[in-house]
């Protein structure tokens, strides 16, 4: 008979451990970054509407998501379940997608504006910068979060 080699997960840590642990400490600069996209990409006139309402759906989408899952994993609401653990790797790779589906359409939208008004287009790359430092970091919590699953 074979013999198993799993192991049981770690505890998921919860109220200020969440400062102090690899994936969870991810979350403060997660909304740091989606807010600051939500706020210069809201901060210009939003043109064209289609493109740019979907950076604004993810960007507002994933604050509030983030902030709604920092705040479970900050009061101990998963309970050290296996099930939170796979749902905390499935949400951040879901983030991780939707940010750079938003961050290339914000890209190509802001090559075509290169033209228009200069404080505008500084603005609308401060933006692309910020969306593909979310991509970056909702990726690494991603897969830190698999290898805690």
């Amino acid at each position: 008979m074979a013999a198993t080699t799993a192991q049981p997960m770690g505890s998921l840590p919860s109220g200020l451990g969440i400062c102090t642990t690899a994936p969870d400490i991810f979350y403060l600069p997660e909304l740091v970054f989606g807010g600051l996209v939500w706020i210069l990409v809201a901060s210009t006139h939003v043109d064209p509407a289609n493109p740019l309402g979907w950076v604004m759906f993810v960007s507002v989408f994933c604050f509030v998501m983030t902030f709604l899952w920092m705040i479970i994993f900050a009061a101990g609401g998963h309970k050290s379940s296996s099930g939170w653990a796979a749902a905390d790797f499935a949400y951040h790779g879901l983030a991780a997608f939707f940010y750079l589906s938003a961050g290339v359409d914000l890209a190509f939208i802001t090559i075509g504006k290169k033209g228009q008004e200069f404080r505008i287009y500084q603005i609308d790359i401060a933006a692309v910068v910020f969306a593909f430092l979310a991509v970056l970091l909702y990726f690494i919590h991603t897969i830190l979060s698999a290898i805690r699953w």
